[in-house]
């Protein structure tokens, strides 16, 4: 078994593709427009659906915004340098809420990232032998 996808409810289809693409380096992978249903989704990554857990983008039509809850976290997204990310982060117009550092009472690198709907993106700095 893994992990296929993990669904997010978003308030501008666009924009969120914008977001995953433009400042987070996503790919689409592939889209699906339900008219009659009234959502459209895409779905993000980094790679095939084959190989990757993705993110699908869910936007049902006419609703622009959405209570995120108490219940979720983050997204977890592993990179080679957080401190560089989080500057290329910036420079594409993503807003970084937490700089790259390490974590309290450790080593392990992160920083945090939220996008357009506020979802929180967790950046864990991995090293290639990791």
């Amino acid at each position: 078994m893994r992990i296929l996808h993990t669904m997010l409810r978003v308030g501008d289809l666009q924009r969120s593709i914008d977001f995953y693409t433009q400042v987070m380096g996503m790919k689409v992978i592939r889209t699906t427009e339900r008219a009659d249903q009234g959502y459209s989704l895409a779905f993000v990554g980094y790679g095939s659906e084959q190989d990757n857990a993705v993110l699908e983008l869910t936007y049902n039509h006419g609703v622009s915004n959405y209570e995120l809850g108490t219940a979720y976290g983050h997204i977890a997204i592993a990179v080679d340098n957080a401190y560089a990310q989080c500057e290329r982060i910036t420079q594409a117009g993503g807003k970084v809420t937490r700089a790259a550092g390490p974590v309290k009472g450790g080593n392990t690198v992160i920083a945090f990232v939220t996008d357009p709907d506020g979802y929180k993106i967790e950046l864990i700095q991995v090293s290639k032998s990791d």
